[in-house]
């Protein structure tokens, strides 16, 4: 196992954690074992949540002889102080201790919540209440899609760690958008949930719970930990092989080679070719960036097709994200002049030039 420091928290975690998320959906006798073999295996970061229903009992059962051994994080919903310091009295009963490491504000994704988490009697009380009186060692929170706020929380000062979503694909942009990068800056620990895009990031075996060796999801955690500014990532794990897999991740020296990275894009290309064969607006650029590689116009392909998705698929209140990233691209998909080198090196083998000028009429037309 390699292990990190967490921000400024100083706190030595494994680099592959244990996100609890799926321990409801196994029995207790099961959860227990799980947790007991990650934990041998040299795993010292568990992270869960008041809103995975058992899972903080299921994981105080499994660590009661061994708590001193682990980190533990929990997150709450609460926006509140009051709500919040009840979640947490709450979450120490069902994990067993006096103390969890970490305490986070769950699923602060909009400036609206962020604001409310951070008002005169907002739930950040409660973490610096809870702080203060030794319940909690350090405050944490956990946020989506709106980058905006993911800075804020990180300039604030209140936060000692912050979660986010980041796969090989940086689904939410958290890396192109600067934002592990400013909380390394900062000295704000960085905690990475979605590793492998809910699941979109294995092989179809591995989908459906078979034991397989699945090098997407080994080559996936090794991409995403060998970002210099990634301290801990946690898959959701609710059998016994995916545990051992994740670790397998860290049996080679970190950063990957590029021959890996290139092996990986390859592999998310073949499974999402297959799997969304018969849906032409899947099947869509994977980020990888081979394309502005051999383009003579540097045209910012992958950034093109991140501001459309980020317009046509994330939730109303976080769509302008994409309008702002599309008008903020130095060079606009004006500039290609089809000389074809993209088409060459695309894993997905997408009509790049075709793609962008479509792309680029949705975006005049607003």
């Amino acid at each position: 196992m390699i292990y990190k420091i967490l921000g400024r928290t100083g706190l030595k975690v494994s680099a592959v954690g244990f996100g609890a998320i799926k321990l409801p959906k196994i029995s207790v006798d099961e959860a227990v074992e799980l947790v007991n073999r990650a934990v041998d295996l040299g795993v010292n970061f568990i992270d869960t949540a008041r809103a995975y229903e058992d899972s903080e009992a299921k994981i105080g059962l499994a660590l009661k002889d061994r708590r001193d051994e682990v980190y533990i994080a929990s997150k709450s919903l609460s926006r509140d102080r009051n709500g919040l310091l009840k979640d947490l009295n709450k979450s120490l009963k069902e994990l067993r201790t006096d103390y969890i490491d970490i305490y986070k504000l769950h699923a602060v994704n909009d400036e609206k919540t962020y604001n409310e988490v951070t008002s005169s009697d907002g739930a950040i009380k409660g973490l610096i209440y809870a702080k203060k009186k030794g319940l909690i060692g350090y405050t944490g929170i956990s946020m989506h899609f709106d980058l905006r706020v993911m800075r804020r929380a990180i300039e604030s000062g209140y936060f000692d760690v912050i979660t986010v979503a980041y796969s090989p694909l940086d689904h939410e942009s958290v890396d192109r958008a600067g934002i592990l990068k400013l909380a390394k800056e900062y000295n704000v620990g960085t905690i990475i949930m979605k590793p492998l895009l809910g699941g979109q990031l294995v092989l179809p075996e591995t989908a459906l719970g078979k034991r397989v060796d699945d090098p997407i999801a080994r080559l996936s955690l090794r991409y995403i930990l060998s970002n210099p500014n990634v301290d801990v990532v946690i898959p959701g794990i609710r059998e016994m092989h995916e545990i051992e897999e994740n670790v397998r991740a860290v049996d080679e020296p970190l950063p990957m080679s590029e021959e890996e990275r290139r092996e990986l894009f390859n592999l998310i290309a073949t499974i999402r070719v297959e799997r969304y064969s018969h849906s032409e607006t899947e099947q869509n650029c994977l980020r990888c960036g081979y394309c502005m590689r051999v383009c003579p116009q540097n045209v910012p392909t992958p950034e093109i097709f991140n501001a459309y998705d980020i317009y046509m698929n994330y939730p109303k209140e976080h769509r302008y994200q994409g309008i702002e990233l599309y008008k903020s691209l130095r060079v606009k998909p004006d500039a290609c002049i089809e000389c074809g080198n993209c088409l060459e090196v695309c894993p997905m083998r997408l009509d790049i030039p075709n793609k962008i000028r479509e792309i680029a009429k949705v975006f005049e037309e607003l």
